[in-house]
């Protein structure tokens, strides 16, 4: 082990024997007490050295071994080591293309305050790349998914969409105005690739609407360019997810509201049948209404302010990648809603309901289906 203190935490004294490292509330860590020859030794934890060179400087500062050995322990209990040596052959991988590292620093050093023990965060990149992710849309909200995705390591990132890229699909971080006129799969595939950070991952050869539910699927993004199917999506597509086990997340732009969530956790939190089922039982005339809004086709183009796509695209991708990286963010069972112009992050709880075939409401019991239970609080960032 080469210890070294997270570079990502910025460190000051609070005061003789003291030192807070992190800034902000979330990440924040004091430490103490130290006297000088420790707050000295703490220079020395850069990640070039072994305990056994540790030991011997040390002993410059009469510090012995067993003192050192204390220290690292405590650092590293607390969450302020990483090793950047971390052994694995997945890490080994990832440390061989030193290009696509200096590439990723960023996102290691987040990772490495995200997760406390040593390594964390470079065997959290390496996980993202033997991942498959697909995302469903290439509008301004899905292109800019799987650009982020694709840049932040995943894999393999698919998109699928039908039809040619229109000029209101561009965006800048998704389709560029080039694009213009090409399928909207080649375009997408294009895109991913130019995102990705060393070799190219592999992207699917189809589009349209392929079967859902592949076995394989790490998790499904859900961005279709008709808002209305992420505000009030039809269970249906979702079939083959929620049987093949395969997680999904919602994320689009309906009217002037931004929405991100519900990450679907088949059999285990609510669906999009839950959803269509609670709205039903708080309101007789939605199904009559949804069905009208599901028939024929739109001439007109939608509405999707390129802020608001923008902010919804950054916030499913963190979503996603913080579900890959093996947490439950706020989205799982959850919907976040902003809408302009001011732009207040609120969320609904989806309650699972007894009624749906996915069999979350069996998981979670009955207290937490009896309909959507909202509950609002604001989301920072």
């Amino acid at each position: 082990m080469h210890p070294m203190l997270k570079p990502a935490l910025r460190r000051a004294w609070r005061g003789r024997g003291t030192v807070q490292f992190g800034v902000t509330h979330a990440h924040a860590v004091k430490f103490g007490p130290l006297d000088i020859a420790t707050g000295s030794f703490l220079e020395l934890l850069d990640g070039t050295r072994g305990l056994p060179l540790l030991h011997e400087e040390a002993r410059t500062l009469d510090l012995s071994e067993h003192q050192v050995d204390m220290l690292v322990n405590r650092l590293a209990s607390a969450g302020l080591i990483d090793d950047v040596r971390a052994a694995g052959p997945e890490t080994e991988a990832l440390r061989s293309r030193p290009g696509a590292l200096e590439r990723h620093r960023p996102d290691l050093a987040s990772l490495s305050v995200v997760h406390p023990e040593p390594g964390g965060g470079m065997r959290r990149m390496a996980a993202r790349r033997t991942m498959r992710v697909q995302v469903r849309g290439a509008g301004r909200v899905g292109a800019a998914i799987a650009a982020v995705l694709s840049g932040a390591g995943v894999g393999r990132v698919e998109v699928l969409d039908g039809g040619h890229t229109e000029p209101w699909d561009v965006s800048p971080g998704g389709l560029p105005p080039t694009s213009v006129g090409e399928r909207r799969d080649t375009a997408a595939r294009q895109l991913v690739r130019r995102s990705a950070i060393g070799a190219t991952p592999r992207t699917a050869e189809s589009a349209g609407s392929p079967s859902g539910g592949e076995p394989g699927l790490s998790l499904i993004v859900v961005a279709p360019r008709d808002g209305l199917a992420v505000y009030a999506p039809d269970p249906r597509p979702a079939e083959p997810w929620i049987a093949s086990g395969t997680p999904h997340l919602y994320a689009g732009v309906m009217e002037a509201t931004g929405v991100v969530g519900p990450l679907v956790l088949p059999g285990g939190t609510a669906c999009a049948g839950c959803l269509e089922l609670n709205r039903a039982d708080g309101d007789e005339q939605w199904p009559r209404m949804l069905s009208q809004w599901r028939s024929g086709r739109r001439a007109a183009v939608q509405a999707c302010d390129l802020g608001l796509a923008t902010a919804v695209a950054g916030l499913a991708a963190a979503h996603a990648l913080s579900f890959l990286d093996g947490e439950l963010p706020a989205s799982t069972g959850t919907r976040w809603e902003a809408a302009l112009p001011l732009l207040d992050w609120r969320s609904e709880r989806i309650g699972a309901h007894l009624d749906c075939s996915c069999g979350a409401a069996g998981h979670v019991g009955r207290e937490c289906s009896s309909g959507a239970g909202t509950t609002h609080d604001t989301m920072a960032g």
